[in-house]
């Protein structure tokens, strides 16, 4: 009993260590981009500074949304930035209790997910943006002047970024169910067109509601299913080859 609240204490000492460099991680980030958190701002808001009307400009209606706003979004940048450290630290804490062969099943996921994260925000900043803020002021009423709030443009930043960062994630998660038997490649693709539903709504509910930006969402999450499906067959082909041969040597 002494033993387990010890290995219970001792986790928890691991866990919180493991937090607080986490934590660590993004305040130093925070510190590093605060003195530039106007510049950073103009730089993620240059999609719709492009392409505002002549003699028109971003306005700011809250009392402290010129300092606030930047802020957030320097806060923000430093948590998606510090992803990397921050997914490594939860592995760091997991990994010693995992077998080795879950071990090399779960490193290149983490990886991939990673890299699929930032691949969903660069898509939605380099390509989905650019057609959004062309959209979005030439549909203003007649006699309405488009000047987005800071604020507002902060929020519908955030929301998109996550949006496709985590859309991008698909393929992750269709492999994983696949490997781990939830489900398989077979009733995946039969509840394909129930997949596409799916996908439909929760690109109308994650967007702005423009057609634009919910076919943007909704083709690459539709086109990342697919990839997963692939790789889910593929990879579950490959271990029960193994599977196969290990008992067969036995």
């Amino acid at each position: 009993m002494a033993d387990q609240e010890q290995s219970l204490v001792s986790h928890l000492v691991e866990l919180r260590s493991r937090l607080l460099r986490a934590v660590f991680s993004v305040l130093i980030l925070v510190v590093v981009m605060f003195p530039f958190a106007g510049e950073i701002y103009t730089l993620i808001a240059k999609p719709v500074l492009n392409n505002l009307s002549q003699g028109t400009e971003m306005i700011a209606t809250g009392v402290l949304s010129p300092f606030l706003t930047p802020f957030k979004m320097v806060i923000i940048l430093a948590v998606i930035i510090s992803m990397p450290i921050i997914i490594y630290q939860i592995w760091a804490f997991v990994a010693p209790g995992l077998y080795k062969t879950e071990k090399r099943v779960a490193l290149p996921i983490l990886i991939s997910s990673i890299f699929l994260f930032y691949l969903g925000c660069a898509f939605a900043f380099f390509v989905v943006f650019p057609i959004l803020f062309v959209f979005l002021p030439s549909i203003a009423p007649e006699g309405v002047t488009y000047m987005p709030d800071i604020n507002s443009y902060l929020d519908i930043v955030v929301r998109m970024f996550f949006a496709f960062g985590l859309a991008f994630e698909i393929p992750v998660a269709v492999i994983i169910l696949i490997s781990l038997g939830v489900t398989s490649a077979e009733k995946l693709s039969k509840a394909r067109p129930f997949v596409i539903i799916g996908i439909l709504v929760v690109a109308m509910l994650l967007t702005p509601p423009d057609p634009s930006s919910q076919v943007l969402l909704a083709f690459p999450m539709w086109v990342l299913f697919e990839f997963g499906l692939f790789t889910g067959k593929i990879l579950r082909k490959r271990k029960l080859k193994n599977t196969i041969k290990n008992n067969n040597e036995k």
